[in-house]
């Protein structure tokens, strides 16, 4: 009898690592399976085919399309829009998807005529636009003309960092709503995806005053900005001569102390992107406990796509924001490949769910844009439940990356 029972052990001990075995391969084959279906030619060609209309219609309109309003393109705004490189971007990356050099040839074109908001003096979005659209092409094909318009758009951007408060300055306070709030030197979340650009020129130059200012900035947000559970506040208001936090506050999140959705994706991405400059340990934990708050949060839904606000309970009347997940996304690929941990696995599922028919727009619907249900801002009653093209942008993105690491 002890020797059935020793011989039983013997042989579960022989099994177990069998069975360890074959579900790896699953979960390997499973992984492969799903990058296998988001990067297959039908979802490609239908990327390509929305893409073309949109592109037509941008070239008949001369204007760059940013979302849709009442069933027709809403386009940026001609003098300075913060989501005006989107569109050229969304282009380049059509181009490394499907290696067509139309689409590096239709992304110049666009891109050209963004061109003279590298001297606007009054945003912090210029990393957006322009590392977005001009920072592409310089990465794909090194002309000088473009290395020419990012350092414009970088300097112009670093005549907004205060050394006292150690950050780029992100909203102007003398005009519009933002001068009734009675800030000093507000300062948002978003302007983490402002540094990616710095970083670039300080590398593609060596000079190291552009990503100075972005670890400084990165600094002074990672001290400021994150409650003990790492989420984050949308804006922090600064004494701009004592450099010390004056309110913590929002403009588009639900409350002063809720979680913006969309907040807490550009805190990931940026901080994933300043741990891949700068290889200092402590953005990369800052990266790995955003997106751990993130993930775990019990609001968000089955589907992953995040409701506007993750402090909302989601209900079926709360609006959904897709163009947040497809941010945390893109942001969970690079984090996957320099953490420990698995984020790749949950990626995969954000992606699976914006590339089903409840978030993917079907051929010629949601205006030839590709993602649905989308939220700009609720507090100003703007661009609820809409295509956007940074929604699209960042699926791109995330797809160019799921195609890097399948090859």
């Amino acid at each position: 009898m002890k020797i059935q029972k020793k011989s039983k052990r013997l042989t579960n001990f022989k099994v177990l690592p069998f069975i360890l075995f074959i579900l790896l391969m699953v979960g390997i084959w499973f992984g492969r399976n799903v990058r296998a279906q988001l990067l297959n030619d039908d979802v490609i060609r239908h990327v390509a085919s929305q893409y073309t209309h949109l592109s037509k219609w941008s070239s008949e309109n001369q204007a760059l399309p940013r979302s849709a309003e009442n069933g027709r393109i809403r386009p940026i705004h001609r003098d300075f829009d913060w989501t005006a490189g989107f569109f050229p971007g969304s282009l380049w990356y059509l181009y490394e998807l499907t290696e067509d050099e139309k689409w590096a040839t239709d992304a110049r074109g666009k891109q050209e005529r963004i061109a003279e908001m590298r001297f606007f003096k009054g945003s912090h979005d210029l990393g957006f636009i322009f590392n977005n659209s001009y920072g592409h092409a310089y990465r794909l094909q090194s002309r000088p003309a473009d290395l020419d318009v990012l350092l414009d758009a970088g300097n112009t951007l670093l005549g907004r960092f205060n050394s006292n408060v150690g950050a780029i300055q992100s909203w102007d306070i003398d005009s519009g709503w933002q001068s009734q709030r009675g800030w000093s030197f507000p300062v948002i979340i978003d302007n983490m995806m402002n540094l990616e650009l710095l970083f670039r020129l300080s590398e593609w130059t060596s000079d190291s005053k552009y990503a100075d200012v972005a670890v400084a900035h990165a600094n002074t947000t990672m001290k400021h900005f994150f409650r003990n559970d790492y989420s984050s506040y949308h804006v922090v208001d600064f004494d701009p001569e004592t450099g010390e936090p004056l309110a913590h506050q929002t403009a588009q999140g639900y409350s002063d102390d809720s979680s913006w959705a969309r907040g807490q994706a550009w805190g990931l991405y940026g901080f994933t992107s300043v741990y891949a400059f700068t290889r200092d340990k402590k953005f990369l934990e800052q990266a790995e406990r955003i997106a751990d708050y993130y993930l775990n949060h019990i609001h968000i839904p089955e589907d992953n796509i995040p409701h506007w606000d993750l402090s909302l309970f989601p209900a079926a009347d709360v609006p959904k924001d897709a163009s947040a997940a497809a941010i945390v996304a893109s942001a969970l690929l690079q984090l996957d490949s320099f953490s420990s941990k698995d984020y790749k696995t949950k990626a995969e599922e954000i992606m699976t769910s914006l590339s089903s028919k409840k978030y993917m727009a079907s051929k010629g619907e949601n205006c030839n844009f590709l993602i649905k249900h989308c939220t700009g801002s609720i507090p100003h009653n703007e661009e609820i439940d809409v295509p956007l093209n940074y929604a699209d942008y960042y699926f791109l993105e995330a797809l160019y990356r799921l195609k890097n690491i399948q090859s």
